[in-house]
């Protein structure tokens, strides 16, 4: 290719020499790179030769299911979710499973939650619905649901979710494959990926992280978070560890909880669940201080005994937390001194940086793309989303950069997740007595 036809910015890296490129873009090189493509790729080689073993296996899996026909307890704890509620009923409705008992909570909701669910329940839609007058939180109303729930199986959904017909089979099914899964988590996706630019981000970001990123973990035995929005848990587990604790976060530390007692946590790609994902930055802004603010309560302090050799020490369970922990709040402080060693030492040549940086994460981007499409059932769709992949160095690598670094300085110094309106005054000034 001539010259001239060769960007400045690339001509001045291609004269540079490799030496010079890794000294400028390590951050990339090590971290990046490495963890979201050459890993994503392994990841999914490994996926395409074992392919016939996991048909095999889910396919004895769900013929060993509907022969049983066990009793499934579906629970949805919330506040203020009475306008999801038939929505979600008729979604269940068209499960290729039945056999399951439909469980509400409504905690303490201002809305016309109290009269819609009763009246789902006298229509027969709801087979329980109990509301708590005064308001505990969700882990107290999920906690609330358990008391009344008889199935073999616990599933946790959110009110507001929609789900393949399929999806309540295929997230019980694992338990089937093995008695030491403790819990497994489904696959949720963003629902309203069309709504606005923002809801676009976090459907890519949702494909990376969740669809993929989960199937990684899972695969390595590391998988850490059982989404609430859509889980599946062992009632005996549940009872054994005291069920949920108090959130933000209640998700990501029910699961660790469920670790500690030696039991694994299994990632099923194929449950599908569909949520609305915030529409406006500063929605999302608000949620992700929520989210981020947990890394550090329960993953760096709550848990912290998982870091240190004891009896009970389990290298899974340490890599589990560690990789989080990591990839987050570890790689987040690198990232600062990565810019500070830019800054310091290449700013003369930040114009060729700049482009080149840029480049290198859209490119990326794209490539990492390629892999979810790998795994993805939803190809037509979720293609529409590469005309936004360019954007999404901006998205992670500064937008939710500053938000996650925000949410940590609160809660590593000031331990703001227990201010946090999510959660009723009373419930967290328990918590933060407790510890929890």
């Amino acid at each position: 290719m001539p010259d001239q036809l060769i960007p400045e910015y690339i001509q001045y890296w291609l004269a540079g020499g490799w030496g010079k490129f890794l000294r400028v873009f390590w951050y990339f090189a090590i971290f990046e790179f490495t963890r979201y493509i050459i890993i994503d790729y392994i990841i999914a080689f490994i996926h395409w030769v074992k392919r016939e073993d996991y048909d095999d296996r889910y396919k004895a899996g769900r013929q060993a299911l509907f022969s049983e026909n066990p009793l499934i307890s579906i629970i949805i704890p919330g506040k203020n979710e009475g306008r999801h509620l038939y929505k979600l009923t008729k979604s269940l409705e068209e499960q290729t499973y039945q056999n399951f008992e439909l469980i509400i909570v409504d905690d303490g909701s201002d809305d016309d939650t109290p009269i819609i669910g009763k009246n789902l329940e006298k229509l027969g839609l709801i087979d329980k619905f109990i509301r708590n007058e005064v308001r505990g939180g969700k882990a107290s109303a999920a906690n609330l649901a358990l008391q009344y729930a008889t199935g073999k199986f616990i599933v946790h959904l959110d009110a507001d979710c929609s789900f393949d017909r399929d999806a309540i089979a295929r997230v019980v099914i694992p338990f089937y494959y093995d008695e030491k899964i403790g819990a497994v988590g489904g696959n949720v996706k963003v629902r309203n990926y069309q709504d606005s630019l923002c809801s676009s981000l976090q459907a890519i970001e949702y494909l990376k992280t969740v669809s993929v990123g989960r199937i990684i973990t899972s695969t390595l035995g590391i998988y850490k978070i059982v989404s609430g929005a859509f889980g599946a848990f062992r009632p005996e587990i549940l009872d054994k560890i005291g069920g949920w604790d108090i959130g933000p976060g209640l998700d990501g530390d029910i699961t660790v909880k469920i670790r500690k007692c030696g039991y694994k946590i299994h990632f099923e790609p194929k449950a599908i669940c569909l949520t609305n994902a915030p529409d406006s930055f500063k929605v999302l802004t608000k949620q992700r201080l929520r989210w981020d603010k947990s890394i550090i309560r329960f993953r760096v302090r709550k848990h912290r005994d998982v870091y240190f050799p004891n009896a009970n020490f389990n290298w899974k369970n340490f890599f589990s937390l560690f990789e989080n922990v990591f990839y987050n709040v570890i790689l987040d402080i690198t990232w600062l001194i990565y810019m500070a060693d830019i800054l310091l030492n290449y700013t003369s040549s930040l114009v060729y940086i700049i482009p080149m940086n840029i480049t290198l994460y859209v490119v990326m981007g794209y490539v990492q793309m390629g892999s979810i499409m790998i795994f993805t059932e939803r190809r037509n769709q979720e293609k529409k989303l590469f005309k936004y992949v360019h954007l999404m160095s901006i998205y992670t690598g500064l937008y939710l950069r500053i938000v996650r670094t925000i949410a940590y300085y609160q809660e590593f110094f000031f331990k703001r997740s227990y201010e946090d309106a999510w959660n009723p005054v009373k419930s967290s000034s328990k918590a933060k007595l407790h510890g929890l």
